[in-house]
């Protein structure tokens, strides 16, 4: 069951869910609005030929900062964002990241797999934000970018995101975070 308005206000009171900074004013009938950080990870010309997702690539990727000029996403451009909110769930409540749907009519796109947050996360959610429209795009620090909804889950997990028992390779992070896919991948593959 999607939680209501009242039902997500109820749960960061609680402290199910924190929201940090929060705003009640993002808090939408059934979702709350999320913002643009200040960092975009930028995929640079690499000189490696492929991306073996068995290894770490160095130098694939570029912090950038936005300061008070905005960021310029071109047509076919491909960066990781993240979310100004770092977001925590306790383990009986999952999350689901959305777009806006004002930047979906103009062709911005803001993950295209990683929508889904487990109970257990702690940290700023990764944005993939993609523009699949004719013209460049602006990207503005603090600007709305998402929006996130919660759903119960019908037991607490029993290892939520970050426990000892998963390969959680992404918790806590605070900025835009490249894959981290060829941690563990060898251990992963089934024969």
């Amino acid at each position: 069951m999607v939680l209501s308005d009242k039902s997500i206000r109820d749960e960061i009171e609680s402290g199910r869910i924190g929201i940090s900074p929060f705003n009640a004013t993002d808090v939408q009938p059934a979702s709350v609005d999320l913002h643009l950080d200040d960092k975009v990870l930028v995929f640079r010309n690499s000189t490696a030929p492929y991306v073996d997702l068995r290894e770490d690539v160095p130098n694939l990727n570029e912090m950038v900062v936005i300061e008070d000029e905005p960021f310029i996403l071109h047509p076919g451009e491909f960066v990781l964002g993240n979310t100004l909110e770092r977001i925590r769930l306790g383990d009986t409540i999952v999350a689901r990241l959305e777009g806006k749907s004002s930047l979906g009519r103009i062709g911005l796109l803001i993950h295209s797999t990683a929508g889904f947050v487990d109970p257990g996360w702690d940290g700023h959610l990764t944005l993939e934000l993609s523009n699949v429209s004719r013209l460049p795009l602006t990207l503005y620090k603090g600007m709305p970018i998402g929006q996130i909804s919660f759903q119960y889950l019908s037991t607490p997990a029993e290892n939520p995101y970050g426990s000892k028992a998963l390969r959680s390779r992404y918790q806590g992070q605070t900025e835009p975070t490249a894959s981290r896919m060829h941690v563990g991948f060898d251990e992963t593959l089934r024969g």
